[in-house]
């Protein structure tokens, strides 16, 4: 299936976009690939396959939910460059506006 120059120009100026004559022509070569592509399994016979939200079968891989004790603050800040109590200090990165 392929895409016309006008459709492809429509598309990239409704993204936004700002598309050289070769790239132009590159992408219209590559959105009529994956338009085709789209076509094709459009057209496979799949009335008789159930929905799926994933084509393997997944069991769930979480592990249990147990209560650990947190670790203490100074165990957290060890190696941290700079801390002030039990606090990281970090680089000032606003500036007063005044």
């Amino acid at each position: 299936m392929a895409i016309s120059r006008e459709e492809l120009e429509h598309v990239a100026r409704l993204a936004r976009l700002e598309l050289t004559e070769e790239e132009i022509e590159l992408f219209q070569v590559q959105l009529g690939a994956v338009l085709e592509r789209a076509r094709r399994i459009r057209n496979l016979p799949l009335d008789d396959l159930p929905p799926t939200a994933h084509p393997i079968d997944l069991t769930n891989v979480f592990r249990q939910d147990v209560v650990e004790p947190s670790p203490l603050p100074d165990q957290i800040l060890e190696n941290a460059p700079q801390r002030e109590g039990d606090l990281f200090r970090v680089p000032r990165i606003l500036e007063d506006s005044e």
